[in-house]
């Protein structure tokens, strides 16, 4: 009785000429057997095997010219079972980019056996279209600036869960990253605080309105007292590491803080969302901006500009700010003191006949001009 025209191919014949020492016949099988597996009407799960079988068998052991003319036809073709692939992959070269570019989803074996051989192509990886979210995740661990680039560059994933975190970890010190991750069109403002200092006008309006939806919600500790006093007078002589270091222990934060960004004018706002953060009068704040930097102070447009920025946002919310630029949480001053009352009969008696009458010392003039245009 003659074989039905549906049952899977013998081959063993074949496999056994390839055996032979001198005749290597081994390209032609696998071109055939791959003309042969594409053109099918339709494919069963035993003819899948089957060729399965026989192309990871041969994959290895054929001329690169070969393996390259295979991987072409069967890279884009659905039915590729995902082993042959991986073979394909592994001979890299090529062969592997070849697999890499057309095939129609990445796995995490595919990925793996596209970088067995050491080379360097993660981020060619990373920035394929519809790659799965464990290859994304995988990727996203590595660590490597390439790669972080290529996968907030690529708008054919979506960013999400701790890749994305991993991701914006990164671009708190990395502006090119951070601007990638703020162009996104997938990533939510709240995921993208961190990033504050990095966005522009309008995405800062956006995160900071995310904020303030949340930031009253836990109400601010006290500001430490006489921290105004003392930050003007160090304002005043210029002494800019003490200015730094107390404004430092007044937010509870390390005396390096503003060295998480390198942009000088990035560094100046995250200064006023401190100067916010720590209970500065706005009068205190604007004489800081005219004496501790005279190339700011200069500079009518950077003044107004801060001052804005000072204005615009609520202490609870640059409390939160910082918190989410430096990936540290402010410490609670005063939480276990009991509360004391600034005003008030017991206030008064508390400061003494001596206290009781004396009030804040008013700054220079020259702050007070400048809230009106004159940034001097």
């Amino acid at each position: 009785m003659p074989p039905s025209v549906d049952a899977p191919p013998d081959l063993s014949g074949l496999l056994e000429l390839s055996r032979i020492e001198n005749l290597d016949l081994k390209p032609v099988i696998l071109r055939v057997q791959t003309d042969l597996f594409v053109r099918s009407p339709g494919r069963d799960r035993a003819q899948i095997e089957i060729f399965e079988s026989l192309a990871c068998g041969l994959i290895p052991r054929v001329d690169d010219e070969t393996a390259q003319v295979v991987a072409t036809k069967l890279a884009a073709f659905p039915d590729t079972p995902a082993a042959v692939l991986e073979a394909l992959a592994m001979r890299g070269g090529g062969v592997r980019d070849t697999v890499v570019t057309l095939a129609p989803v990445l796995s995490h074996r595919l990925i793996e056996a596209a970088l067995a051989d050491g080379s360097d192509i993660a981020a060619r990886i990373a920035a394929r279209v519809g790659l799965s979210r464990e290859a994304v995740d995988e990727l996203s661990r590595e660590g490597r600036p390439e790669i972080d680039l290529a996968l907030a560059a690529n708008v054919g994933i979506t960013l999400r869960g701790a890749a994305l975190a991993r991701l914006v970890n990164r671009g708190r010190s990395v502006a090119e990253l951070a601007h990638l991750l703020l162009a996104r069109p997938d990533v939510s403002a709240a995921d993208l605080v961190p990033l504050y200092l990095h966005a522009d006008p309008i995405r800062r309006e956006v995160i900071g309105r995310t904020v303030e939806a949340t930031a009253a919600l836990d109400p601010c500790p006290p500001p430490p007292r006489g921290l105004g006093e003392t930050l003007t007078g160090l304002s005043a002589s210029q002494d800019v590491p003490t200015f730094i270091a107390a404004l430092a222990d007044g937010l509870g934060v390390a005396h390096d803080f503003l060295s998480v960004v390198t942009d000088p004018g990035a560094r100046y706002d995250l200064l006023t969302l401190g100067l916010r953060a720590a209970g500065l009068h706005e009068e205190e704040a604007v004489y800081i901006f005219l004496t501790l930097n005279q190339g700011v102070a200069r500079s009518a447009e950077r003044v107004a500009g801060l001052v804005r920025l000072f204005r615009t946002v609520s202490r609870p919310a640059s409390r939160d700010l910082i918190a989410a630029i430096l990936d540290t949480p402010l410490a609670e001053r005063g939480r276990s003191e009991a509360h004391q009352p600034l005003h008030g009969p017991e206030a008064k008696l508390r400061q003494g006949p001596e206290r009781a009458g004396v009030q804040r010392p008013p700054l220079p003039m020259r702050a007070f001009r400048a809230t009106g245009g004159d940034a001097g």
